[in-house]
């Protein structure tokens, strides 16, 4: 029996057998079966971070009723645009809510920072997509990698009116987060991914521990002084010491000169 290839080639004869290796339609439906979601309980005070717009705090949970329904809303306020927003309790992981990082995060988020650039799209318009859906995840490595990106190319041929408006918006949705886990006040952390952009992989201060530093460094400063002032100190007392040796030897020299007189006289 004559067969034919299912792209529309020749005849076959008999046909070949399917590969147990290829997929059926339903093994690929299974694979893109979203995973369940684990709620997180976040309660008042919590640092947490909402996608696309940074940063921020848990200030209260209440319930309300919208639409004939009683749901427990959290409502958050972001502090670096001033932006209060209020978000249904169970569902909260559906809309990228999550915590903070912690510091072990942090050094992670250096490494993205201060690592090469990745490949772009060469045209703004789909450059300027790519990097707005990376922003839109809500991951603070996607974000680092942005900023990074836009940062390198700012650098070395600009960027257009749109993208920058884009870098400045990331770097503070990247603030704002930092601030919180490095605990810094919004500029302090500002100037901290300036430096760490600028300066690449060296460790960074922060303004506080900067400052602590400057406070160790103090006393030795006080104590150079100090030093300088003892040695002035005992300087006069050694030409003290000398002044008697040399009034002795002018001593000696008058009592020579008259012994010399009497035998010229003798």
């Amino acid at each position: 029996m004559e067969t034919r290839s299912p792209v529309g080639g020749g005849p076959q004869q008999g046909g070949p057998p399917i590969p147990s290796s290829v997929e059926t339609e339903d093994q690929l439906l299974e694979d893109l079966e979203i995973p369940e979601v684990v709620n997180i309980d976040f309660e008042i005070g919590d640092n947490v971070v909402y996608p696309h717009h940074g940063a921020g705090q848990v200030l209260k949970k209440e319930v309300r009723k919208m639409f004939g329904e009683e749901r427990e809303y959290l409502t958050i306020k972001i502090l670096h645009n001033d932006m209060t927003v209020n978000v249904p309790a169970d569902n909260a992981e559906r809309v990228g809510l999550r915590k903070v990082i912690d510091e072990e995060a942090v050094k992670k988020v250096v490494k993205y920072l201060t690592s090469g650039g990745t490949e772009m799209p060469k045209n703004w318009n789909r450059r300027f997509k790519h990097n707005r859906d990376k922003m839109k995840t809500g991951d603070i490595y996607e974000l680092a990698e942005v900023v990074r990106n836009l940062a390198l190319r700012d650098g070395e041929k600009g960027l257009s009116t749109g993208e920058k408006q884009m870098y400045v918006k990331a770097k503070k949705i990247l603030a704002s987060e930092l601030m919180y886990a490095k605990n810094m006040s919004e500029d302090e952390a500002l100037e901290w991914l300036e430096m760490t952009l600028t300066e690449g992989a060296k460790p960074k201060l922060t303004p506080a521990e900067r400052k602590a530093s400057a406070k160790k460094a103090t006393p030795t400063a006080k104590a150079a002084p100090a030093a300088k002032a003892a040695a002035a100190k005992a300087v006069p007392a050694k030409a003290v010491a000398k002044k008697p040796a040399a009034a002795a030897k002018k001593t000696t020299t008058v009592s020579k000169k008259p012994a010399a007189q009497k035998t010229a006289a003798a």
